[in-house]
């Protein structure tokens, strides 16, 4: 019999405009703006939640002398962004939040931990 014949794509579907990026353009633009519109919460949120973590995480490992992986068992829930790192030499640990905000707590004898001024 006949040989089938392939077909060729229309015209049409070389031209139909990609759905999926559009869908993708328009979350990230309205996450873009919810970001902003929420900005000084977020920002807020991030520098108590920074300041917190570091003076406990401070307080936990160098006058309670714990490691810092049991003492970031003792943020709150809810600062689960929240990382912690420490500097031994220092006596210090700095919490940050990601893209918001950082502080840092260092131990001084006789006060115990300090936080370190804040700069905006």
């Amino acid at each position: 019999m006949g040989m089938a014949m392939a077909k060729s794509p229309s015209t049409s579907s070389r031209t139909r405009p990609r759905y999926g990026l559009w869908l993708l353009a328009l979350i990230a633009l309205g996450l873009g703006g919810a970001a902003w519109a929420f900005r000084e919460p977020i920002n807020g949120y991030g520098s108590i939640a920074s300041a917190y973590s570091a003076r406990v995480a401070c307080s936990c490992r160098f006058v309670a002398g714990r490691g810092l992986d049991d003492c970031a068992k003792d943020k709150l829930a809810g600062m689960e962004a929240v990382t912690l790192v420490e500097d031994v030499e220092a006596k210090s640990v700095t919490a940050r939040f990601p893209l918001v905000a950082e502080a840092t707590a260092t131990y001084r004898e006789g006060y115990g931990c300090v936080l370190e001024k804040w700069e905006e």
